[in-house]
Order: C-alpha cells, then structure tokens, then sequence
C-alpha cells in the first residue's frame, strides 16, 4: 500500500506546523513592504492601514530607519546595562525633551527602556508597588498586554480567565465615567492607569476632561495617574502624545509600537517623583535599551520631526475620516490624526477584513461594530484617495457575505 505524503509546502502551511497556535491561521503571507504597502508571496500589492499594529511609523523600508539600525548594528549592538551607549542615552534625553513644556521642564522625568509595550508596562506596574500600596484602579475595555502584571490590567474577559489568579488587587471601571472612577480610587489605591485614547477597543475617545478628572482624583487619594501611550503615543494622533491636549501632567508614561517603527523597543517614563522611585536592583532587562533599538528610536523620531509627519498625520486623518463618514452606513469616526475608529453599527466588521483584502487593502475589526485604522504616518494622499474611491464597494461586499 502507498501512502501520500502530507508534508505541507507553503509558509502558511509550514506555520501552522511549526508554531504555537496562539494568533490562529495566518491570513497571509507577506514578502516584502515599501512605504504604506506590503506584497504577498502570490506578488498581489495590499495598502497597509493596520501598520503592525501601529507598529510601523515610518512604513516598510525606510531607507533612513533602515541606515540606522544597519550602520548602528555594525558598530556596536548589544553590551547588557551593565554599561551605555551614546543612542541610550540620546534617546532618553529626546523622550523627555518631546513631553510638554508645561510640565516636563518643571519636575523632570526619567526613563527605563524595555523590548515592547508590555514590557513598559510591566515595568510601570512593578513602579506603582514603590509607592508602598498595591491596589490599581483601571477602566473596562482596556488593553495593557498579555504577560502576567500587564494581563491583570487587561480587562477582556476572555484574555483574563485562563489565567487567573493574576496579579496585583485590580479594580475596573467603565471607561470615560469620572464618578465611578472617583467611587473607585480611594487612599489605598497605589495608581490608576488609563489609555487616553483606548486602541484594541477600537479606538474610543473618552469625554472632554476624563483625564483631567483622573489627575484630581489620583492626588486627592495620593495615587500616580499612569498614561499608557503604547498605541497613542509617537505621533499616531498627530502629537507625540495623545493626553498633550487635556492639560494634564501624568505620574507614568509607557510607550513601545511607533517608537521603533518597527524594531522592538519600549519606554517607560518616571515624572517627577514616580522617576526617581526605583532603586538599583528594583528592575531590570537585558535587551532592553541596546544600542541597535535606541539607535531605531531616534530615527523615527527624527524622520517624524524633519518630514513634518505630525502635521501629515492631521491633516490626512481628517481627509481620511471625512471620506469615510459620507458613506452612510457609517454611524460616525472615533479618533485623532492616523488612530481612527470607524463605527458601522449595521455591519459585522469582521466580514469587512475579507473584503478589504480582497480589494487590496489591510485593516482590522477591533470589535464586531469597531474598524481600526492606524495606517504608517508616511501614508500618502494618493493611498487615501485610492481606498476611499474603493470604501463603498469594500462595505457592499461585507455585507453581501454577511447575507450569504
């Protein structure tokens, strides 16, 4: 008897073999990126809207980004905390240098680099444990990361249960609702930690004065106020960061995505007292901060500053969200700059991924009635005017599949 053989012989195939089966069938496999645009291994040319999610600044292949990290690796690329390196230290100085004047010019702040948001977030979490308290207020609907501490602060049911008991004594509270966050903060609460903008929600925008109110709260009970700006931050509103607006002077600021456009890196940010809380030995990490990730950083933001993306990513977002609210199937888009949340109440938004894809474009359903769009802040004009021309026909499509 002959059998025939089953080996599998594309990537996709190969994947499913070779990982762990945490992300699920790829739905592609992608060769190579230039700018806003990835190719897949059958050559087809996609419009990238998802970014790795927010991941890449600067695109795919920018030649500035790519001269760094390369020139950088070449020289020096990895020597532990035991030492430093002139783009660890540059890039700490930038970081501060980029926080408001308001604020960071009068108490000061200082950083701990790690490989990625969760990272940053845990590093942060582990700050909060120095202030002697251990209780944190966090808000429904929030995405903090999947290692233990950063789970306990993730408040999607279905990441939490598997993997309870978590850390820390964390309550939740629905987000953008400042009474119920008042009820819960109290003199034992260590912290209360918020996105400014939520992200893996699909990009909700809380009320005008939230954060405002968070910061009167935290100081009437003694807590830091702990901005997660992982997916908000480097410029993806078209600001460095997204609480610039509200006025208000956070305690913690973590950062990671956007910052290395690409190359692992993450930041957690000390303000004032919270910078000087740690102590030698308190944490540690022994990527984080290499010379290669910091000398990425400082690209990206470089490029952000002299290409005048910030200002790019203004005014092509609101192109962008008000091509795709005169559809009127859209109920309305949440967000600012290139962080839009286009909200389709009367559409499965999984069934609009299929149909972008399929019409040449990458975009993702954050929650059944939530699209996320956070595209590179190189996206050009032409890439927005070519999905909008093609947003009518990607919405039909969805729908004619949900119908099926």
């Amino acid at each position: 008897m002959t059998t025939t053989s089953t080996v599998p012989t594309g990537y996709g195939e190969r994947y499913q073999q070779a990982l762990m089966n945490t992300f699920g069938p790829p739905k592609l496999v992608l060769t190579r990126g230039e700018g806003a645009h990835v190719w897949d291994e059958t050559g087809k040319e996609y419009v990238d809207l998802l970014a790795g999610i927010a991941v890449n600044a600067l695109g795919h292949g920018h030649p500035t980004l790519v001269r760094a990290v390369t020139e950088q690796l070449g020289t020096l690329g990895h020597i532990s905390n035991f030492f430093t390196s002139g783009p660890q230290v540059e890039l700490a100085e930038k970081l501060v240098s980029l926080l408001p004047d308001s604020y960071a010019g009068q108490v000061g702040a200082k950083v701990f680099f790690a490989n990625s948001g969760t990272e940053a977030n845990e590093a942060a979490f582990k700050l909060t444990r120095k202030t002697g308290r251990t209780r944190l207020v966090a808000a429904s609907g929030s995405f903090h990361g999947r290692t233990m501490g950063a789970l306990a602060l993730t408040s999607k049911e279905a990441y939490r249960a598997p993997f309870e008991p978590l850390p820390g004594e964390v309550s939740f509270v629905p987000y953008g609702d400042a009474d119920a966050l008042a009820a819960a903060v109290d003199d034992e609460t260590a912290a209360i930690v918020l996105e400014p903008i939520q992200g893996e929600a699909g990009v909700v925008v809380p009320p005008e004065g939230y954060l405002a109110t968070a910061r009167d709260v935290a100081d009437a009970h003694g807590a830091l106020l702990w901005l997660d700006e992982v997916q908000s931050g480097v410029g993806r509103t078209g600001r460095w960061f997204a609480h610039e607006t509200s006025g208000v002077t956070p305690d913690i600021i973590t950062l990671a995505k956007g910052l290395g456009g690409g190359f692992p890196i993450g930041a957690c940010l000390g303000i004032g007292r919270a910078g000087s809380l740690f102590e030698p030995g308190n944490h540690g990490t022994t990527f984080g901060g290499n010379p290669v990730a910091c000398a990425a950083a400082l690209a990206v933001i470089g490029v952000i500053e002299e290409e005048r993306l910030l200002e790019h990513a203004t005014v092509l977002g609101q192109k962008l969200r008000d091509g795709l609210a005169a559809d009127a199937r859209v109920d309305h888009v949440d967000g600012e700059g290139l962080f839009l949340g286009v909200v389709l109440p009367e559409i499965d938004t999984a069934k609009i991924v299929p149909a972008a894809l399929e019409a040449g474009f990458i975009v993702n359903n954050a929650s059944p009635d939530r699209l996320r769009l956070v595209p590179p802040l190189v996206l050009t004009d032409e890439d927005v005017a070519t999905f909008l021309a093609a947003w009518a026909g990607i919405l039909d499509k969805a729908q004619q599949g949900a119908a099926q």
